[in-house]
């Protein structure tokens, strides 16, 4: 059965050079504590969104503190001489997503039960649904949480998980999650791990 052959192909990644890049980069989101540091990856969820995951790294490095502390007009500008297609729109949602910093960081402290705070983030963050603000938690260290892009579905579409999709709607995320967390007890990863393992099924890349 083609579903076996995915696991099969997981756990034989699981023994290559791979799964030390994996591990190196998981312990990188857990040592994400820093207020500033876990705020910078939401921006970064925020510009990745329908946008390529290696130019928002670079603009994540270089606009740190504008992110922080630069008004949507100086955003925006920098953001386009970077090439984001969609620099005027992420400029204003990483200024608003700035006035809910605060309850951001609050929340992260204080909730502990993760499917809980990605509501919350879903809620209060323009421009993060369940995909973004699932990446935006794997990336500050939460491991159970999916993230559903377009390279994890063609995997399993490839295995046949899953069936074409017309359209991801919350409830088929979250049907599709529980696919995941099934492959995920298989596997003996945590969805964290088996995210970057699928993703550098599809791309041959382990990014973040």
């Amino acid at each position: 059965m083609k579903n076996n052959d995915l696991i099969l192909k997981i756990n034989s990644l699981k023994k290559s050079s791979i799964k030390n890049i994996i591990e190196k980069r998981i312990s990188e989101f857990e040592n994400i504590k820093n207020p500033n540091d876990i705020f910078s990856e939401l921006c970064f969820c925020l510009l990745t969104a329908n946008f390529k995951a290696d130019k928002s790294i670079e603009m994540q490095n270089i606009l740190f503190k504008d992110f922080l502390y630069s008004n949507e007009m100086n955003l925006a500008i920098k953001l386009k001489k970077l090439g984001h297609r969609f620099w005027e729109q992420r400029a204003k949602r990483i200024v608003l997503a700035r006035n809910q910093k605060v309850d951001l960081i609050k929340i992260l402290k204080e909730e502990k039960d993760e499917e809980k705070i990605r509501v919350w983030i879903v809620k209060n963050i323009q421009g993060l649904g369940l995909k973004e603000a699932s990446h935006f938690l794997r990336n500050i260290g939460y491991k159970n949480l999916a993230i559903i892009d377009f390279h994890i579905i063609n995997i399993l579409i490839k295995y046949s998980f899953i069936s074409e999709l017309k359209s991801l709607t919350p409830r088929r995320y979250l049907e599709i999650e529980n696919i995941l967390k099934e492959i995920s007890l298989k596997t003996k990863l945590n969805l964290a791990k088996l995210d970057l393992y699928l993703w550098y099924m599809d791309t041959g890349k382990v990014l973040k």
